[in-house]
């Protein structure tokens, strides 16, 4: 907790406010019994004329201390409010940017789902906890302690059945906060998992039905979610007991005060009025319970899922950028270089890429091509950085990605990963991603290269079209050229198309690649494909297989030499074969 306590610090007025109204609301309604006591004992069984004008000016001090109760109620809510929603939006902007210096091990690891469980349910539940214990945490004990201590100042004797009963409701709250906090950590656990498969089955809701799974996944999706129930109905059982177990000790209290109290009352010892005022004194003490025991499992809650927050936040990035960084030599002619290059992910028991070495040289063109699980991606994905290498060096600019400003260096490179993915806004806004300051002459270039120009000029709006979520009002071929584009309106220096041309015909497919071969400057070019055709041009090809660069040269080098590269090329052109 103390991770978070920080993010309170810019609320500390609020924190002190909120608390210190409620405290008055609480000694204000503390004098109520003995207002009440007052006009009973003098002015409804006193002597005397003025017994009415007593009662009426009592009344007035009542209905007084009412509204000035209410004023001080409403002053701590808002307070307490600001300080609540102001913590958690800073929490969250905090585990938000934390998040992001995340590597994608770290996102394997932890797993998308629990993350957003985090920033959406474990943080409303923080946000309720802090509302509730800036207004009630000394609120409800002060009103208890406070009663008891108003019960001795009416009758000393009498208040001891008050002292009595402190130490069984503190026994109670405290037996039920130990039970219930472990709980709710499990049960906050076994709700990532039930969002887990409630986002596979949304996201994957096409292939469900293509294979008619629909009710097997209902089963198993119900399993999960009675796992839940149970959990949450066993934690509730406990966190149930406390309100009835008060009631029943105050119940008890409140039996032996009135059989106490009315045989003082018929030995003169103490009057009516006290007596009123020490039930009064006892339902309060019984009210403020009830509050207590809601906000016990308030905080329990809330503890549980703070826990889970901070468990996120003080996780230290596994990936870490070099204190002294160092920028690749701008008239160094090596674009891209492996030696020697292993890597892995985690949980996997091999590797994914084995002793890859090659070098990329400004300019140049680099195919890939591979079985599926032959270490494509991967390769790719360690050129940026997203994933570190386990052995070898990556370098760039004949300087190791390692050593280099990972802000920097992911600046010089653009990336059109195999899922085309697009964001809700405008075309506009998606292609300003690759240059937050280019003009629209620049993004017209950019989607002619991509061959996604045809695309934006049939729209109504065309750069200011709105792109739905996900980009589900494009096609996958309009998806992927406008993903394109997006990645060559940056003019970055190194250009990666994973896989990112298969849904195109071939007709624009190949005035994509003529394209790109006439890009300006002296832009490298990585293009992961399954199809020959769109990589026979390229200055080197490089052929995985099972993790390993089996082959490298040209396509008529590895037409000759490669029996692997030969067997995919004459598997899609068999024509070629028998000619």
């Amino acid at each position: 907790m103390k991770t978070l306590f920080p993010f309170l610090k810019p609320y500390r007025k609020e924190c002190v406010i909120s608390p210190l109204f409620k405290l008055l609301e609480a000694i204000l309604e503390l004098f109520v019994p003995l207002i009440m006591a007052a006009i009973i004992d003098k002015g409804i069984l006193g002597e005397g004329a003025g017994n009415v004008r007593y009662v009426l000016w009592m009344g007035a001090l009542l209905v007084g201390l009412g509204l000035l109760g209410f004023g001080c109620s409403v002053t701590a809510q808002f307070f307490a409010a600001k300080a609540a929603t102001g913590f958690t939006a800073r929490l969250k902007s905090a585990l938000f940017g934390h998040i992001q210096k995340f590597s994608y091990t770290d996102l394997d690891m932890i797993g998308a789902p629990t993350l957003i469980n985090r920033m959406t349910t474990d943080m409303n539940q923080v946000q309720t906890g802090v509302n509730m214990t800036l207004r009630l945490l000394l609120r409800s004990p002060f009103v208890v302690v406070g009663a008891t201590i108003m019960a001795f100042t009416v009758n000393a004797k009498a208040a001891l059945i008050f002292l009595a009963l402190l130490p069984l409701l503190t026994l109670v709250v405290a037996g039920v906060m130990a039970l219930t906090l472990p709980r709710h950590k499990k049960v906050q656990e076994q709700l990532d998992k039930a969002l887990l498969h409630t986002r596979e089955n949304v996201t994957g809701v096409r292939v469900i039905r293509a294979f008619n799974k629909q009710e097997d996944e209902v089963e198993s999706y119900e399993a999960d979610n009675d796992l839940l129930s149970q959990m949450q109905r066993k934690v509730g059982r406990i966190s149930a007991l406390m309100n009835p177990l008060t009631f029943v000790l105050v119940n008890c209290a409140l039996i032996v005060l009135l059989y106490s109290g009315a045989w003082q009352v018929h030995l003169g010892s103490l009057t009516q009025g006290e007596t009123v005022a020490l039930v009064n004194y006892l339902s309060q003490i019984l009210v403020e319970l009830v509050k207590l025991a809601n906000l016990i499992i308030t905080i329990t809650k809330a503890l549980a899922c703070a826990g889970r927050i901070e468990t996120v936040l003080t996780k230290a990035p596994s990936m870490t950028e070099p204190s002294s960084p160092i920028a690749p030599d701008p008239t160094c002619r090596e674009s891209v270089r492996f030696d020697n290059v292993s890597a892995s992910y985690f949980g996997a028991g091999d590797d994914a890429l084995t002793g890859v070495s090659f070098c990329a040289m400004k300019g140049q063109t680099i195919g890939i091509i591979g079985g599926t699980g032959s270490g494509k991606s991967t390769l790719i994905n360690l050129i940026p950085r997203f994933y570190d290498a386990s052995q070898g060096t990556v370098s760039i600019g004949g300087v190791d990605v390692k050593q280099q400003n990972l802000e920097q260096l992911r600046e010089k490179i653009a990336l059109v990963p195999q899922k085309a993915a697009l964001f809700k806004g405008t075309i506009r806004e998606n292609l300003l991603w690759g240059k937050q300051d280019a003009t629209d002459e620049e993004l017209w270039t950019a989607l002619e290269r991509a061959q996604a120009a045809e695309v934006v000029r049939g729209k109504p709006l065309q750069l200011d079209e709105p792109v739905e979520q996900h980009g589900r009002n494009f096609s996958g071929g309009q998806k992927q050229r406008l993903t394109i584009a997006r990645a060559l309106v940056r003019q970055p220096e190194i250009l990666i198309l994973d896989d990112s041309a298969s849904a195109l015909d071939f007709a624009t497919d190949a005035a994509l690649r003529k394209s790109l071969r006439e890009l300006p400057g002296e832009s490298t070019v990585f293009i992961i494909s399954q199809r020959p055709s769109s990589i026979r041009h390229a200055d080197q090809i490089l052929v995985l297989d099972d993790g390993e660069l089996v082959a490298l040269g040209t396509h008529d080098q590895l037409l000759e030499s490669c029996a692997l590269y030969q067997e995919i090329y004459r598997t899609q052109y068999p024509e070629e074969v028998k000619a």
